[in-house]
């Protein structure tokens, strides 16, 4: 898996760019604020047209420009497939492979990529909303259905809490609650099952290379954590709705009278723990980075087995925020596929790595 060449017009700081990338290691200089992560940035957007850093399409189109354009060559599996992406403001993105027109979902069988930022280090540390990023973002890429689902939810879930803020002013509008609690729930069910496989490869990827990481001292346990009257988070999509829609009867007065959506799966958490421990309450800092490096290297892991190679890996400054000895336990971690890191100085890091240096300067590339 890798990107062989990617063109961009107009895109974030970019005008008119295109670069040739190396299929291992690939060491992006520059300054800050001169585009390196926007060249992550396109990258990533190969793999779901979805941002990691914003939700909004026109965010992604330059100033002084009514469009931007991502066109790459991608190789996946020794078959090369071109890539467009066009962002037009007040518009519908549009999605090319091959001249063909696709959806945003169908690029998960095109292209997958890890992304390690510094935000990414405090994963342990955060509220739960940055561990369902994790898990949403590596099953979009994984099963191009669970998109779709995810929308179809984000869209319920929008449409009943208005509900439930406005029921007051407007008490007819409670007539469509309770279709709009049944289409969560139904979502619910699926997406539950979705999350619980992964959660499960991934605390099996990910103990081994915890372990290594602390020399032993240290057992990673991840578990799956979501709507409490869920017995099983395997069982049949019938059974686990129907334990949803319990929940949500259950909290039904509690949500009218908070005017909040108040049960869901958008309250789900992937708890961590070291040696049995909360990892969130109790882990130091270091052991925090620790565990988020050892998770974000579980997945590239699970990204392997499920495609039969590496997804392109992408660096965004993270090196710079780990001492020595994790620097080069991540770096002894990253052979076998393409990797872009991005640096505000190359820090010997190409010599580390035998990678090829690019250097970036005001949406310049060379």
């Amino acid at each position: 898996m890798r990107v062989e060449r990617i063109a961009l017009s107009g895109f974030r700081n970019y005008d008119e760019q295109t670069v040739a990338f190396e299929p291992a290691v690939n060491v992006i200089c520059g300054p800050n604020a001169q585009g390196k992560t926007n060249l992550l940035e396109a990258v990533y957007l190969l793999t779901g047209a979805h941002s990691f850093r914003t939700r909004f399409d026109r965010e992604l189109i330059g100033f002084d420009c009514d469009w931007a354009s991502i066109l790459a060559d991608v190789d996946s599996g020794g078959r090369s497939q071109t890539v467009r992406l066009l962002f037009q403001k007040g518009q519908r993105r549009q999605v090319t492979v091959g001249g063909v027109k696709k959806t945003s979902a169908s690029l998960a069988g095109v292209m997958t990529a890890v992304l390690f930022s510094p935000d990414d280090l405090y994963l342990i540390k955060e509220g739960a909303a940055a561990r369902r990023r994790l898990m949403d973002s590596a099953i979009c890429q994984l099963r191009p259905g669970y998109a779709g689902l995810l929308a179809d939810y984000n869209k319920l879930y929008e449409n009943k809490t208005r509900i439930l803020k406005d029921w007051r002013e407007k008490p007819s509008l409670l007539a469509a609650l309770d279709e709009f609690s049944d289409g969560l729930a139904r979502c619910s069910a699926r997406m539950i099952r979705y999350r619980a496989s992964f959660v499960e490869r991934l605390a099996a990827a990910a103990a081994p290379i915890h372990r290594d990481f602390s020399g032993a001292r240290e057992e990673l346990q991840l578990s799956y954590r979501t709507v409490s009257t869920v017995t099983d988070t395997k069982a049949p999509a019938e059974q686990i709705y129907e334990q949803v829609c319990a929940h949500q009867a259950a909290h039904r007065q509690a949500e009218l009278d908070a005017g909040a959506c108040l049960t869901g799966i958008h309250k789900d958490d992937l708890d961590i723990s070291l040696n049995g421990t909360s990892a969130r309450s109790f882990a130091s800092q270091g052991q925090a980075r620790t565990a988020a490096l050892s998770v974000k290297l579980a997945e590239r892991e699970i990204f392997k087995a499920e495609t039969g190679e590496y997804p392109v890996l992408l660096l965004d400054d993270v090196l710079s925020e780990l001492d020595a000895a994790r620097q080069e336990f991540v770096l002894n971690r990253i052979g076998g596929g393409q990797t872009l890191i991005t640096c505000c100085e190359d820090e010997n890091i190409s010599r580390r790595t035998g990678g090829r240096v690019f250097t970036v300067d005001r949406g310049r590339i060379r």
